[in-house]
């Protein structure tokens, strides 16, 4: 089995009009790669109608009906985190609720508040209720402001994993750019937090400082918007790795932290 923890979906109401190519060939791709389930989120409307990183309640809710959708038209292939905007706490809850209802097996947070922000709490408290994984955007080592978005460090997902120490949160794509060691550093000895090696950098090195960081047991293999590298990264883990941690990576953490049952056997 091979599970991508961080991936991706568009829909008619994003700003891509190639929308149904995109999808698709996700779907291609992770056939050739030998992709077992896609562990997706959409993004409110991608910036169409309201803000990528603070969407609207209104564009959360139909991201989230778009990826359920998703799953009901392949069947066996995709899983869902359910996105929330935390500046909307009880829309968040609520979404987190019916997600979870309905079969998703995640949450995700993208760029809407800071990680260490105490309107996170409410979310994760929510995600400890119902054994959710929670998948937060983070910039490997924050040295500025970015526009549009309040992106958060590797420093910040700490603190908010040590106050919710129930809640397996997934660092995101340690290769999506900036100083990946210096989130290693931050996250050496928060046994909470998962590693996810998506992203599109692979720089020499990053893997094996992943291993030594977070040993293979945090360590979670995905792609993020490409699958190209994260394919490129999976050869080098079969070569870097025993057989029994190479499972690990590809599917034995992610399936140990997300809700039981949610990657049947094809």
């Amino acid at each position: 089995m091979l599970i991508d923890v961080h991936a991706h979906f568009l829909h008619e109401r994003t700003p891509r009009k190639d929308w149904r190519e995109r999808n698709a060939s996700r779907l291609r791709a992770g056939e050739r790669v030998g992709i077992s389930w896609h562990v997706a989120s959409v993004l409110g409307s991608w910036g169409l109608r309201s803000p990528i990183y603070f969407p609207s309640p209104e564009d959360v809710t139909l991201a989230n009906e778009v990826q359920r959708a998703l799953e009901a038209e392949h069947p066996g292939r995709i899983r869902g985190y359910v996105v929330v905007n935390p500046n909307f706490t009880a829309h968040a809850i609520a979404e987190i609720d019916r997600g979870r209802s309905l079969g998703m097996v995640g949450v995700k947070l993208a760029a809407s508040r800071r990680a260490d922000d105490p309107l996170l709490d409410p979310v994760c408290d929510r995600a400890a209720h119902h054994g959710l994984p929670v998948l937060q955007h983070i910039w490997q080592h924050r040295r500025r402001e970015f526009a549009g978005q309040e992106a958060s460090d590797a420093l910040e997902l700490a603190a908010l994993a040590r106050r919710h120490p129930r809640v397996s949160f997934i660092l995101a794509h340690i290769g999506g750019g900036g100083d990946w060691l210096h989130s290693l550093r931050a996250v050496r000895d928060v046994v909470n937090i998962h590693v996810d090696l998506s992203g599109s950098g692979v720089d020499g090195g990053m893997l094996e400082a992943c291993i030594a960081s977070a040993g293979v047991e945090r360590l979670l293999w995905g792609c993020d918007l490409t699958i190209d590298t994260g394919w490129a990264k999976l050869r080098y883990l079969e070569r870097l790795l025993s057989a029994a941690d190479f499972e690990l990576v590809r599917a034995g953490n992610a399936r140990r932290i997300f809700p039981a049952g949610s990657f049947p056997e094809a």
